[in-house]
């Protein structure tokens, strides 16, 4: 969105990424950084818009966290812009230097602001120097769309998700613990990385997403199918899942432990978590000429004690 100000306006739309805090670097401030647990209930709090808008960077817009910059005239800055403007302000023109906002910084660190997932139901207030790390922790936090097939930016709780998987990318539901499912295609000797399938399962009150995918590692085309679990990674740990292909009297099978959809599909294949299948192999199972795949892939989920 414009401005009116075409200097913020350029420095805005330039493809130069700027870092946000590190969690241990706000730590550092010391008594500004409690405790998150003996903040979870404390009463709202209602912070005046003017307030925020003092403590957002005029250039990224992003809220500042120490060190805060200022000019002479008392314009103030994110470190993290400060070398982007060549050490003038962009707000006034003049000389920056190296002058430190401390006031800026005691007056947040005297804020209680809510989690930004209150929405998504986390009723915590935070101290303003603790906020950042709570919410790249929180429960509440929503995740992404766990479809693999396009780059969906959908967000959202677990119900919301199942739902948008069903209407809008038609995705297979299944009930039960158990599945059988048969993989084809026509000419494996073409492998794309968008060569995939996705399932999900319904069972122990959870839901799971089975993937199947064909994709290059290195010069080898491979299949991998993995499980992952719709929902956070402690509840993930709950779960065993196996895996089993076969044929022509030989078999391979997999087992292991989901994943949560909080790692993304990329990162859980390319870690090579799941049934690893090379392409030789695969023709093998599929009997035959070798010309057509034909995978059964047959598992089952189960709950640790």
């Amino acid at each position: 969105m414009s401005t009116g100000n075409s200097y913020f306006d350029d420095l805005r739309n330039k493809p130069e990424v700027i870092d946000p805090p590190q969690i241990e670097d706000l730590l550092d401030v010391g008594e500004h950084v409690n405790d998150t647990s003996e903040s979870a209930l404390k009463p709202n709090v209602t912070i005046s818009s003017n307030v925020r808008e003092l403590l957002e960077c005029p250039v990224c817009l992003n809220a500042m966290y120490p060190p805060i910059h200022q000019c002479s005239n008392g314009h103030t800055l994110c470190s993290g812009c400060k070398p982007r403007v060549h050490n003038r302000c962009p707000t006034c023109r003049h000389e920056l230097g190296n002058i430190r906002c401390l006031a800026l910084e005691k007056v947040a660190a005297s804020l209680e602001l809510p989690c930004k997932y209150q929405n998504f139901g986390c009723i915590g207030i935070y101290p303003y120097y603790s906020k950042l790390k709570h919410e790249s922790q929180c429960t509440f936090r929503p995740y992404n769309c766990p479809y693999a097939g396009s780059e969906c930016s959908v967000i959202g709780d677990i119900p919301f998700l199942v739902s948008h998987l069903k209407d809008d990318h038609k995705v297979d539901m299944h009930s039960g613990s158990t599945f059988n499912h048969r993989y084809v295609k026509s000419n494996p000797h073409e492998v794309e990385n968008a060569t995939w399938m996705l399932t999900v399962f319904s069972c122990f009150g959870q839901y799971f997403c089975l993937h199947f995918e064909a994709f290059q590692l290195g010069m080898a085309p491979v299949y991998i199918a993995f499980l992952r679990f719709m929902g956070d990674d402690n509840e993930a740990k709950n779960y065993s899942y196996s895996l089993e292909v076969g044929g022509n009297g030989r078999k391979m099978i997999w087992q292991g432990v989901p994943r949560s959809i909080r790692d993304s599909h990329r990162k859980v294949r390319d870690s090579f978590d799941g049934l690893i299948i090379q392409r030789n192999m695969a023709l093998f199972f599929s009997g035959g000429d070798r010309k057509e795949l034909k995978l059964r892939v047959t598992g089952r989920i189960w709950k640790e004690n």
